[in-house]
């Protein structure tokens, strides 16, 4: 049966758990899931600055540790490591390849880019404005498992995409390896599924999921990564890499089934209209949970495009203050910075960290003894966001004693919004690299 491995869950995961598993088990397919909404658009700005540059930045170190296992276990990666250039990183790719003396082929996908396909009048989905309301840096159509089958026809060890939906990710090796029609919706459903489930790495086998003395998980500190071994007609069994940390059971399937599901009966992606609503979930063995039920209906008609923006200049500061007055000491500088700052950023906020940064009240339950003032705005203008910054670094001097640690930092802020884009006017195109190594 297929076996499909979840090696990365974002950008910045762990490398370890994901060379394991595909140390440990024999994966068909290892899926590095790397790319979230405002990651692609930050990868554009630095394409822009460098037309060699706007894939994932741990991807050199990713392809070091995985080639070498990849050639010794003849398992395929995908991943969207890609971003904003997946050309340029199936270059890269290449010249790992040739550093390593591996053979290996990458596919490339492309074709998500879709800032130029884009009209001005176009709504957006959060509100009611149109494209033209926002200084656009980036705009990305979720692409789904049409784009991926013809790049496993080609055989390629790799393939590497931009923008494309987390399932899918995993459902185009399903939809290839068992020959599935691309209208049998009630298949794709329930992969679509078992791709959501192992989408976002450890987070299924108890990352994310752990709360001491509620949820208890073993061994945080070595969390084995999820695969999923997979049936012809869907059904699968999640299970993580052997002798790992972390737990695989009702509880680790079920929190992660939810997550980010806005509606179990009618969840949306660019390959079916998938039903998480009647999945059942059986636990077969230590570590293994058994899903079965999902289904689904027509993918919608549109593809879904996200849309990286520049939204101004965030502006943070933060200083720190310790002793029996700590949060006297902390409102006091707060009352300084709003007497001194409201005017010019109205909307700053004010946060005592350690009392009532999450919440925005105490509760009454805890007095700490330290807290961590910070100030922080969004702002048009630059200038003005300096200004916050060097306000709570001058509260050094000129605020409450005993203030320590102050940093201030101002940086571009990258927004996102959505829209609706028709299928055919995406171009999706695939591309092959390739390094034969010598004898």
């Amino acid at each position: 049966m297929l076996k499909i491995g979840s090696g990365a869950g974002f950008s910045g995961d762990r490398l370890e758990p994901a060379v394991e598993l595909a140390q440990k088990v024999d994966l068909d397919y290892l899926v590095l899931e790397c790319l979230a909404e405002r990651t692609i658009a930050i990868a554009q700005k630095d394409k822009k600055k460098d037309p060699k540059k706007g894939y994932d930045p741990l991807l050199s170190e990713r392809m070091h540790a995985l080639l070498p296992v990849l050639n010794e276990k003849r398992f395929r990666i995908i991943t969207n490591m890609g971003a904003a250039n997946p050309t340029a990183a199936a270059n890269k790719i290449i010249e790992i390849a040739k550093e390593l003396n591996i053979s290996c082929k990458v596919a490339v996908v492309t074709g998500d880019d879709v800032v130029k396909e884009l009209h001005t009048d176009q709504e957006i989905l959060e509100n009611k404005n149109t494209v033209k309301d926002y200084q656009t840096i980036s705009a990305n159509a979720y692409l789904g498992v049409e784009a991926l089958l013809p790049a496993l026809t080609t055989g390629a060890d790799i393939i590497i995409t931009g923008r494309v939906a987390d399932p899918s990710l995993f459902l185009a090796p399903m939809i290839d390896y068992y020959n599935w029609s691309v209208d049998d919706y009630e298949r794709l459903g329930q992969g679509t599924v078992i791709g959501h489930l192992l989408e976002c790495a450890g987070q299924i086998t108890g990352g994310y999921f752990a709360d001491s003395g509620m949820k208890e998980v073993p061994n945080l500190a070595e969390l084995g990564f999820p695969y999923a071994t997979i049936q012809e007609d869907g059904t699968a069994v999640i299970s993580k890499t052997p002798d790992s940390g972390g737990a695989v059971n009702l509880m680790t399937v079920k929190e992660q089934l939810l997550y980010e599901v806005h509606d179990p009966a009618h969840y949306l992606t660019p390959d079916v209209t998938a039903d998480f609503s009647n999945v059942k979930l059986i636990e077969v063995g230590e570590n293994e949970v058994k899903v079965s039920g999902g289904s689904g209906k027509e993918k919608p008609s549109s593809y879904k495009v996200s849309i990286g923006y520049h939204a101004g200049y965030l502006s943070e500061g933060e200083i720190s203050y310790a002793g029996t007055t700590a949060v006297e000491r902390g409102k006091m500088a707060e009352e300084i910075l709003r007497r001194r700052l409201s005017k010019e950023i109205p909307n700053m906020r004010v946060d005592l960290i350690g009392c009532s940064s999450v919440h925005r009240t105490s509760f009454g339950a805890h007095y700490p003894y330290e807290v961590r003032l910070r100030a922080a705005a969004l702002c048009e203008d630059q200038k003005l966001a300096k200004q916050l910054g060097n306000e709570v670094e001058a509260l050094y001097t000129n605020g409450p004693y005993g203030g320590g640690g102050a940093r201030k930092k101002v940086s571009e802020c990258v927004g996102v919004v959505s829209t609706l884009l028709e299928r055919e006017v995406v171009d999706k195109q695939v591309n092959v690299e390739v390094f034969q190594h010598e004898q």
